[in-house]
């Protein structure tokens, strides 16, 4: 497989090094000439200087026949061009793009980026494996239809305990798919299905309406 990655830092040499050990063909762009120097003694003629978000740039490194760019530097709007580039102009069947600010994921998927890794959602992933008070978890974004799955934790004095789903008002194309509790366990909900304290509710919701769908589960009362 030929993958260019476009972002020479530490996200970008790690990964590259990575992808060259499982035998792929890989390029890294990196517009800035010390650390192509840095990568080129590391990991040998696999790097190029230049803008991976300029067109002519992505044309000498071949992206026509890429079957992945991924862009990983430190900027979300230069992730976003890159892949843009590569999926639109090129035609590279798969693009993923790094994101540093979690309020851009659903630009992202809006303009068509096929795959994102959004740094700050996995760190809270993994909290929530050490600490399971964490009331909201990622558990997978769909590429199409801009939707998300994630798990909320009723706290015990939610507004929403002791309410029959059919009387709970969710932001719009938000579905509350599944209910765990500790007595019941796991059952599909329906309009009469009561939320108590400690609840598990694994739901779907378009990625902008999520802070809002947050905000009706998690509220406690005042």
């Amino acid at each position: 497989m030929y993958i260019i990655v476009v972002g020479g830092g530490k996200v970008g040499f790690y990964l590259s090094r990575q992808l060259l050990a499982e035998g792929h063909e890989i390029l890294v762009i990196e517009k800035d000439a010390r650390k192509c120097e840095g990568m080129c003694e590391e990991l040998g003629n696999v790097v190029m200087y230049g803008d991976g978000c300029e067109a002519q740039t992505l044309d000498d490194a071949g992206t026509a026949r890429a079957d992945m760019l991924i862009a990983v530097t430190g900027d979300d709007e230069d992730n976003l061009v890159a892949c843009q580039v590569a999926k639109h102009k090129f035609n590279v069947p798969r693009t993923l793009a790094r994101i540093n600010n979690p309020k851009n994921e659903g630009i992202f998927k809006k303009l068509g980026i096929d795959f994102t890794v959004n740094s700050t959602d996995l760190i809270l992933e993994h909290i929530e494996a050490e600490v399971p008070s964490h009331p909201l978890v990622h558990l997978l974004t769909l590429p199409l239809g801009n939707l998300e799955i994630v798990q909320v934790k009723i706290p015990k004095d939610g507004q929403v305990v002791g309410k029959l789903l059919k009387d709970i008002v969710l932001p719009p194309d938000s579905i509350l798919s599944l209910v765990i509790s500790k007595d019941k366990g796991p059952q599909v909900p329906g309009a009469d299905t009561m939320l108590s304290p400690g609840d598990e509710v694994v739901a779907v919701t378009k990625v902008e309406n999520e802070e809002a769908l947050r905000n009706t589960l998690i509220s406690v009362r005042g």
